[in-house]
């Protein structure tokens, strides 16, 4: 049996919405609604939070100590050695990479990219290559050993910022990917948390179905069809 480990990079210290990860919806924080939610995903066997070395991220470890998830501190610029030291540390075969700006993501959806993963003969599963999901619902699988060779061979500044980018950019690494049924296509939604327009958004689909944290991506897109209005909350950001 492998051991899957979820991953899960946040900071505080984010360019254009500092603190964000630590944004409250319902009164609990955005990482801690992420991490409820990842906890549904079955073949996830633990979950870690990768921060930084950076006082400011303290917070972020207070939290993780709070839910009883596993915690790493590293390079706030080398995101790939981070997340590699988390796996390291935390004797993962697999990883599920998850960025904290993506609290709402699906545990369904990362499951079935897990099960991709597991079934297909690949070196990389994801949703995101190309991007079919609404923006949000990001989960990226790989090994261990991979990001490791990734780690000693990536050497450019998008191989170091991004985690997976050394492998999904390498020509001969075997990926697939996971496209999102009729019902969930929507790759122009923004459901990531990068600005604060993005937080208002999200904090209302929070509390609409607020007590339920456990709402599905169908879900959030029945919701935002029925309510055009709140659809415009973010419809103004520019995505990366």
């Amino acid at each position: 049996m492998k051991k899957i480990v979820a991953t899960i990079e946040a900071r505080m210290t984010s360019s254009r919405l500092p603190g964000k990860v630590l944004m409250p919806a319902c009164g609990m924080p955005m990482l801690e609604i992420l991490i409820r939610r990842l906890k549904k995903v079955g073949q996830v066997h633990e979950i870690v939070v990768a921060t930084t070395i950076n006082t400011s991220d303290d917070p972020v470890v207070a939290l993780a100590e709070k839910m009883g998830v596993g915690c790493f501190r590293g390079s706030e610029e080398d995101v790939l050695a981070r997340v590699l030291g988390a796996a390291g540390q935390y004797e993962a075969d697999l990883i599920v990479e998850i960025t904290g700006d993506c609290p709402l993501v699906d545990p369904v959806i990362v499951g079935q990219v897990i099960d991709l993963y597991l079934n297909t003969p690949c070196d990389y599963a994801s949703n995101v290559n190309p991007v079919t999901f609404p923006i949000g619902m990001d989960a990226q699988v790989f090994s261990a050993e991979l990001l490791a060779r990734a780690d000693r061979e990536g050497k450019t500044r998008e191989d170091r910022e991004h985690v997976s980018w050394y492998i999904r950019n390498h020509p001969h690494m075997k990926r697939t990917n996971l496209y999102a049924p009729s019902q969930l296509h929507w790759p122009e939604l923004g459901l990531t948390l990068d600005e604060m327009s993005d937080y208002e958004l999200l904090k209302n689909i929070v509390e609409h179905f607020s007590p339920n944290l456990f709402f599905s991506c169908k879900d959030i897109l029945d919701y935002l069809r029925m309510n055009p209005h709140v659809l415009k909350i973010n419809q103004n950001v520019a995505r990366r």
